[in-house]
């Protein structure tokens, strides 16, 4: 039994709400046990432009996180620059998104993500992007309301997780001590049918066995099972 009363093969408890912004064309706050995050879309009428007169449209992300999000003030990035780790996760975010949208369907728009981490006890990463998702959703279907996009953009439903190696027990969504114990840490993003988009995971002491990564992807698969299952949920009564 872990600190917080979980099983290791247990997400922490996990709320969802929907339009949490009252101007953005598609929000959702997230909640992971103590992990906050409120996720937002805007829709820019232009494109990159490596993409103009293409017809196609874009999904970027920001991510960032508030001063007192953490145990000790973190100065924001306005102030002291984008730091190597919010930018590498904010990478990871939009890359997530892309792979599930259908980028022809846009029209030359561009979609910009903003995950802002209002309180942080470790997976911010992957909270933003199950929050994202939501998020991304919900704005396509107020576009599609209001006739501005012909047909849903969204292939696939997303998800992600962390799983790791602490004190020698393979354990699901790890809080913030678990992360800076665990001898193995990894993030699974995930589609509702189980396809890989994106794997990070790195031994932070003695490298591992493969027997160790699949059992942190058995977890994994479970969790974003049902993390998607909330999803579904969360945008049937939005």
């Amino acid at each position: 039994m872990r600190k917080d009363g979980r099983a290791p093969d247990e997400l922490r408890p996990v709320k969802i709400i929907p339009h949490f912004l009252k101007y953005a064309e598609g929000s959702a706050l997230i909640e992971l046990g103590e992990t906050k995050v409120i996720c937002s879309v805007s829709v820019e009428e232009k494109v990159p432009a490596f993409l103009k007169d293409t017809g196609m449209g874009w999904i970027t992300a920001e991510y960032a996180m508030l001063p007192r999000a953490t145990h000790s003030r973190t100065p924001r990035d306005s102030v002291v620059g984008k730091k190597g780790r919010s930018y590498e996760i904010q990478r990871l975010i939009g890359r997530a998104l892309r792979a599930v949208v259908d980028l022809t369907l846009l029209g030359e728009r561009t979609f910009w993500v903003d995950c802002d981490v209002i309180q942080a006890d470790g997976g911010t990463r992957t909270a933003s992007i199950t929050g994202a998702w939501v998020a991304l959703a919900l704005a396509f279907k107020k576009l599609l309301r209001a006739g501005v996009l012909d047909q849903d953009p969204l292939k696939e439903s997303l998800a992600a997780v962390s799983c790791g190696l602490v004190a020698g027990e393979i354990l699901l969504d790890l809080t913030y001590e678990e992360d800076a114990m665990a001898e193995v840490d990894a993030n699974f993003v995930l589609t509702g049918e189980g396809k890989v988009v994106e794997i990070q995971a790195a031994a932070e002491k003695d490298p591992f066995p493969w027997e160790i990564f699949d059992q942190m992807r058995k977890l994994a698969e479970k969790g974003i099972a049902e993390l998607i299952n909330i999803q579904k949920k969360v945008l049937e009564n939005a």
